[in-house]
Formats: C-alpha cells, structure tokens, sequence
C-alpha cells in the first residue's frame, strides 16, 4: 500500500488488528519491507502487535530519488577518512522522518519502534528528536557511529561496494547471495536454495542499486550519533550478533552504555542477518521490551 508520508510516496505493508500495538519496523541500508521475514511479522502479529513495514526512500516501492544523482562514494569515503563533512542527496534525519510520517499518515500518536542496521540509526533519531512518538525502542545490529568503535574487515566492505557482474537478474541474485552469505550468522547459516528464492523474489520486487549508493552517503554524512542517545527515553532493548562482521559487537555494547536502562540480548554465532532459528527469540525480545514501555 502506498501513502504519502513527509510529503513522499512511501510503501508499507500494514499486518495484525488496527486495535493492536503499533510496532514500526524499520530495515537497513539497500533493504525493502520484506527483508523482515513473514514468519517474523506473524510471531509479532500473534503477541498482540499490529506490525507496521515500510520500504524506505530510495528502496524498494517507495519513491526514489535518481534526479538527485548518484555520490562519488570514494570521494566521500576519503572525506569520511579526513573527518570532513560528507555531502549526501538527503540526511538520515529526512529519512527518520519519512518513517514519522508514516505514523502521522496512519494516524498514529506512538508506536514501539524496531529498526535494523541502518534502520536503526533511523530509529535512534526518531526516539531521541520525537520522543513522544516512541513508546519502545530495539535496537538491532546496529551503531552509534561513533570512530572508535571497530569496523568491517576489507574484505566485508569490498564486497559490500562490489557489483553484479552485469544486470542480469541471475546475476543479481548470485551477487548477493555471495554478499549476505559472508555477513550472515555463521552459527546459523542460511540454506542456500532458500536464500536464493528469497532474493530471487526481492530482485523481482525491486533493484535499485542508485538508491543504495545514496542511502550510504546519508548513513556516512550522518557521522555519530553518541550526543543523540542521552535523550532517549523509551525503554530501549538492543540485539546484536557476537559474530556480526559487519558491525562488530563493540557497536552493541556501546549503544548500552549510552542509552539509559538499555539492555542487551548479544546473540553467539549470529551474523548481521536475521537467521529463522533466532525469530521467535527476537520475536520475544521485542515484546518484553514494549512491555517495559
């Protein structure tokens, strides 16, 4: 379903009783709405929720932004490098807002937010600059942003800027699953012919490799967040894999120091993915935390 939220066309997907408890979930960098699996959705759906997905700007069904261009991400690599300010098409904080208004859309005053990866610095600055809005707050595999923290190997980040052999869907697929394999839990690792299926599906949907190359920027612009995280005050639960290569468990860690009365679920042998061996505990995470709020 399509609305208009902070004045741009947005995707969501809309699931459980419209009585229910909203819960937001916000997915991260170059990800559509079903990057959050099904089965996930109905766990929350069946613990009382009414569970909210959205296609971020720039992904998926949502409205792009390709007359913006595409960044020189080497050049704004080498700034990041240099601790100058990286220009970006549009900030995290515009994103943020777009999923605001998704609840002003839907008629929302206050929801419990989830966000992923980049959806969860999306998240942090939701709950820090609307805290009124945030009832509860998880926090998964995710960062503050802050330099000190440990970052992807090279390998992890060549593969991350790598690209499809050509843009053939096959090749699509092929050069994904070889990326979301290398970050994934190696406790729990993916079957092989399900992951394709599933990205067989997502490349159908949608592929959009400008928008990511610009949701990047924004994610590099936006810097740390450590100054946000003192003003959040929804109770805040955070995830994250110890295994995660991506985003390296320090990044965990540091989120719960920062945010008052956090607490943490750091997961052994979980990846920067979201293994269906580990959805009902993330399933029951989330609503222990919304239960606090």
């Amino acid at each position: 379903m399509q609305i208009v939220a902070n004045g741009i066309g947005i995707e969501i997907d809309d699931q459980g009783p419209a009585s229910a408890q909203p819960l937001l979930l916000i997915m991260g960098l170059g990800m559509q709405l079903i990057g959050w699996p099904g089965t996930l959705v109905q766990m929350l759906v069946s613990r009382g929720f009414r569970v909210i997905r959205l296609d971020n700007r720039d992904a998926g069904l949502s409205q792009g932004f390709d007359d913006r261009g595409v960044p020189n991400l080497a050049l704004a690599a080498l700034r990041h490098t240099l601790h100058l300010a990286v220009r970006s098409p549009y900030a995290m904080r515009d994103m943020a807002d777009d999923a605001l208004g998704v609840l002003d859309a839907l008629g929302l005053q206050q929801a419990h937010v989830c966000g992923a990866s980049m959806g969860g610095m999306m998240a942090q600055h939701l709950a820090a600059e609307h805290p009124q809005r945030v009832k509860s707050l998880t926090l998964m595999m995710t960062t503050t942003g802050a330099r000190h923290l440990p970052q992807a190997s090279w390998r992890v980040q060549r593969a991350l800027l790598s690209r499809p052999d050509n843009r053939d869907p096959a090749a699509v697929v092929k050069h994904l699953q070889k990326v979301l394999t290398l970050i994934g839990s190696p406790a729990y690792p993916a079957d092989p012919e399900a992951l394709r299926q599933r990205l067989q599906v997502t490349v159908q949907r949608a592929w959009r490799p400008a928008g990511t190359v610009r949701q990047l920027a924004a994610v590099a612009a936006d810097g740390d967040r450590s100054a946000l995280l003192p003003r959040i005050e929804a109770p805040t639960a955070v995830i994250h894999g110890q295994a995660d290569p991506l985003v390296p468990v320090a990044a965990g860690h540091d989120l719960v120091a920062r945010i008052k009365g956090a607490t943490a679920d750091i997961v052994p042998g979980m990846g920067h993915d979201l293994p269906d061996q580990l959805l009902s505990r993330f399933a029951d995470t989330i609503a222990d935390n919304a239960g606090r709020g």
